[in-house]
Order: C-alpha cells, then sequence, then structure tokens
C-alpha cells in the first residue's frame, strides 16, 4: 500500500511527467487539488474513487480533513494518488502529508512536477536567472507569510523574485518591497494560467503592481528579467 504525491505540473496534460500519467492512470483513489486542470483530471479511470479537496482563497483550511483522507485509504491496500498541482514540496504542503503518512507507517512517495514558480515565467519568454541581469531566484508565496520589504533589497542585489499565490496582494507586495528600497522602475510580469489556453502576460513596474488587470491563479515576477521576452506569446502592457 502506498501513497503517492503527485506533482500535476502548472495545467498542460502534457507537461505531466511519464511517472506521473502511469500512476495517474493505474490509480485506484485520487486526491486532488482546485486547480489541477480537467484535461488532467479525464486520465481518471472511471472505476477510481475521486475526491476533489480543493482549497478555496479565503475558505477554511481542511487540511486537516485531507491528511485524514490519505491516512484511510493509505491504509487500504489500494493506489493512491494525491494529486497537487505544480510540484507538490513548493507551497503545496506535501511536506506535511507525507509526515502524517510516514509517522503512521504507511509507505509514500513523492513524484516531482513542474512548478508554476519556473514555468509561469518561462511560458512568457522570462529567464528567472540571465547573465548580467539576475544571479539567482528567491521564491515565495504571498500567503501566510510576515511582511518581509527585506525582498526588495534581493531584487537590488540582483535576484529575481517569483510570487506565487500574489495576485489578492499585490498592492501590499508593491507598497513593501518599495518601503524596503526597491526603485518603483523595477519591471514586473504577471503571468496568468500558464500553459493553458487561457495563458496571458501583462508587464509592468513595481509602482503600477497594486493596480494591475490581473487574475488568480497567477504568477508574479519582479526584478529586471521581468522586462524580456525571449519566445513568442500573448502579452500586454499595463
Amino acid at each position: 500500500m502506498t501513497v503517492y504525491l503527485v506533482g500535476a505540473g502548472p495545467g498542460a496534460v502534457d507537461l505531466l511527467t511519464v511517472r506521473a500519467l502511469r500512476l495517474l492512470e493505474r490509480a485506484e483513489v485520487v486526491v486532488h487539488d482546485r486547480l489541477v486542470s480537467a484535461e488532467i483530471l479525464a486520465l481518471i479511470p472511471p472505476s477510481a474513487e475521486v475526491y476533489d479537496v480543493g482549497k478555496v482563497p479565503g475558505g477554511p483550511d481542511n487540511q486537516t480533513s485531507i491528511n485524514e483522507l490519505l491516512v484511510h485509504h493509505g491504509s487500504g491496500g489500494r493506489t493512491v494518488v494525491r494529486l497537487k498541482g505544480g510540484d507538490p514540496f513548493v507551497f503545496g504542503r506535501g511536506g506535511e502529508e507525507f509526515a502524517v503518512l510516514a509517522s503512521l507507517g504507511i509507505a509514500c512517495e513523492v513524484v516531482p512536477g513542474v512548478t508554476s514558480a519556473l514555468a509561469a515565467p518561462l511560458a512568457a519568454g522570462i529567464p528567472v536567472t540571465h547573465r548580467g541581469l539576475a544571479c539567482g531566484v528567491v521564491i515565495v508565496s504571498a500567503r501566510g507569510c510576515d511582511r518581509d520589504p527585506e525582498l526588495g533589497r534581493l531584487v537590488a542585489a540582483g535576484l529575481t523574485i517569483v510570487v506565487l499565490m500574489g495576485v489578492a496582494r499585490r498592492a501590499a507586495i508593491a507598497r513593501e518591497m518599495l518601503e524596503g528600497g526597491l526603485d518603483p522602475a523595477t519591471p514586473v510580469a504577471v503571468v496568468e494560467r500558464a500553459s493553458t489556453p487561457e495563458e496571458r502576460t501583462v508587464r509592468a513596474t513595481i509602482r503600477d503592481l497594486g493596480s494591475m488587470r490581473v487574475a488568480s491563479p497567477a504568477v508574479i515576477v519582479i526584478g529586471a528579467v521581468a522586462a524580456l521576452s525571449l519566445v513568442g506569446g500573448p502579452a500586454a502592457i499595463l
């Protein structure tokens, strides 16, 4: 009996790993997040039990219930796939689920996925590192993090900041970074629904981030590289 924590990638079905696809096709129980695409969910065998445990922004935290569901089915001897958007260990709380299962002696295996933190900038033609512009990248979540104006100093030092789940807090993020000393003209790109037919990139500067007309799910990229567009794709300029 094994529970597989599987990364579903950013959305496109052909960005699933081969291992993820094979496990999904033979799954007997699937517990999936809200942002897993319909095309990927269509790969689940009709005979499988499917549970949608997606969290809604601003809604209750149902992680305890998810853990209990995984423990229940993981103890039953069937193949259980916990399907998570992106990568299970990049703000996916996969580590918490793994720890719970392991503490009870339930076998658990992690299958990496393509994280939107890297796939979204790539889809927009933005290299998160680029010689002469960015020597590194920092990935942060806008949820559950305290105010941290130091991020602005990291951008100024030549690092790219990638913010996940930050659309609702974009005005506060901009304000905090500007207060931390970030140049108001620092480029920003917001990539909506990366790798899907609805993908869109909106570009501006950090001073305008709060007023950008963007919607979740989206990834915010802050730094000099956000002004680049090295591949074709739908884009808008604020």
